[in-house]
């Protein structure tokens, strides 16, 4: 059983409604950490998404990008990539994690991993599961994609990094995405603003130009007018229109090979 396709697809006498909660997640290596768990209620099954969450944190906003994603019909789980580095506000967290170099790849991909297997043996599972985030969660949900099977859909928006210079990489971050698209099984959604300088529209073609090579499915919409972070309502970065054409473009996608 689906849940509503679009925005405002719903009906209004429709039952059902959204269960959210913190939860205890086995992560990568075996570690336990903390998880954001959004479901839909009122489905006999659905379909999963591991939500990547961005630089800023396991914040707030993806506590909402979850349930905005399980009022259609998915069942989210948004790990917490930054618990091994200890607790406190969103911002704290963050800072510490940039001023350490930041989470590892491999630890967000052994952790994304670990959530994807989780969601696929829920009871309620459908048996399909996506990934998709945004910034540094928009990189890190392809990098996922890429080498873990399993996904079945991958969305990222605006993922800076993705093409990186050699000048870029680090301990944390060794090799690009870009370097794996040979290895992406899933199709694969993108969402950029053409006023991005992480991305920038050369970044994006050079991705485009990448996954072509390879004879890979993909879709990517660019939108004038915007910059990074155009889903961000909390910020100047907001773009209405381009932001609720992109949230459509998200629940139809993932809709299309998760159903």
């Amino acid at each position: 059983m689906s849940g509503p396709a679009g925005w405002n697809s719903f009906r209004t006498d429709a039952p059902g409604g959204v269960s959210a909660e913190v939860i205890t997640l086995p992560g990568g290596g075996g570690d336990d950490i903390h998880a954001y768990l959004a479901s839909p209620i009122g489905l006999e099954t659905a379909p999963g998404i591991v939500a990547v969450h961005h630089m800023p944190g396991w914040d707030e906003f993806y506590r909402e990008f979850a349930e905005r994603l399980a009022r259609h019909g998915f069942t989210v789980i948004c790990p917490d990539l930054f618990c091994r580095f200890g607790h406190g506000s969103p911002d704290d967290v963050a800072a510490r994690v940039r001023s350490l170099g930041g989470v590892p790849d491999d630890s967000v991909v052994a952790d994304c991993a670990a959530a994807l297997q989780w969601l696929k043996h829920l009871p309620a599972s459908n048996g399909k599961a996506g990934t998709i985030g945004s910034c540094s969660g928009g990189r890190h949900a392809l990098l996922a994609a890429s080498l873990v099977p399993g996904f079945e859909a991958v969305g990222d928006l605006w993922g800076g990094g993705v093409v990186m210079t050699d000048g870029e990489r680090s301990e944390a971050r060794p090799v690009a995405p870009i370097d794996y698209t040979a290895r992406l099984t899933a199709p694969l959604l993108g969402l950029f603003g053409n006023d991005d300088t992480h991305p920038s529209p050369e970044q994006v073609n050079l991705h485009e130009a990448e996954l072509k090579r390879h004879g890979k499915t993909y879709e990517f919409y660019r939108y004038d007018g915007a910059g990074h972070g155009f889903f961000y309502y909390h910020t100047p970065m907001y773009r209405p229109q381009p932001a609720m054409d992109g949230w459509e473009k998200v629940f139809s996608f993932f809709r299309r090979h998760l159903d």
